[in-house]
């Protein structure tokens, strides 16, 4: 496995806007017959699916078929955690060692996408990608990481900006120390180590006219 320090030596958060009318998720459904279908929300998960949480409405949610729903959970009286196959769109994503965050559907089959990438180069590869599949794809947001203090050596701060960026910091917690490691290529135990380092890096320069 590659090290971090080499593949996420310049990570970028980005958010884009597709066109997407081969959600493998909205097509199953569309084809049972539901008809009021939102994409509330979409993630990645090991083994290259993907997880939809999907907005059917009450009358409908309680109509999913057992099959789709044995890898979900309910996550409202008419929204469920769905799981599918990646759409291209989701794989095309996926391919250059980035990993996606969330995805929220806007209307008339149009999505936004949030994720990470370890280059430049690899954002750029996933837009001309999509392009030349026929998306229409709007460029939301593209920020790069950028070191910002003397407290943290730059592979702390890296890291701690790519774990707050993909919502390891968040309640609930959008991903995991395990598959935050896998996705940037480290052990668990490395990141774990380097972000107790980093936090009591963190703590010493907070508390500094205490200690």
């Amino acid at each position: 496995m590659i090290g971090m320090i080499e593949t996420w030596r310049e990570p970028y958060h980005v958010v884009i806007e597709v066109e997407n009318k081969e959600c493998h998720m909205v097509g199953k459904l569309a084809a049972l017959g539901f008809k009021q279908l939102k994409v509330i929300d979409v993630r990645s998960i090991k083994g290259g699916s993907v997880r939809h949480l999907m907005d059917l409405g009450k009358e409908q949610a309680k109509e999913i078929p057992k099959e789709l729903t044995t890898k979900g959970r309910v996550e409202s009286k008419s929204a469920v955690w769905l799981e599918s196959p990646g759409c291209c769109v989701c794989n095309t994503i996926l391919t250059y060692d980035a990993f996606l965050i969330s995805g929220k559907s806007i209307q008339n089959n149009r999505i936004t996408y949030s994720f990470m990438v370890p280059t430049h180069d690899a954002f750029k590869a996933i837009i001309n990608d999509l392009e030349n599949m026929g998306h229409q794809v709007t460029i939301r947001k593209v920020g790069k990481f950028e070191k910002q203090i003397d407290v943290l050596t730059e592979n702390q701060e890296r890291i701690f900006w790519l774990a707050l960026k993909s919502g390891f910091f968040d309640y609930p917690r959008q991903i995991g120390m395990t598959e935050l490691a896998m996705k940037i290529g480290i052990s668990p135990a490395t990141l774990s180590e380097t972000m107790r380092r980093g936090t009591r890096r963190l703590l010493e320069h907070y508390f500094k006219q205490e200690l």
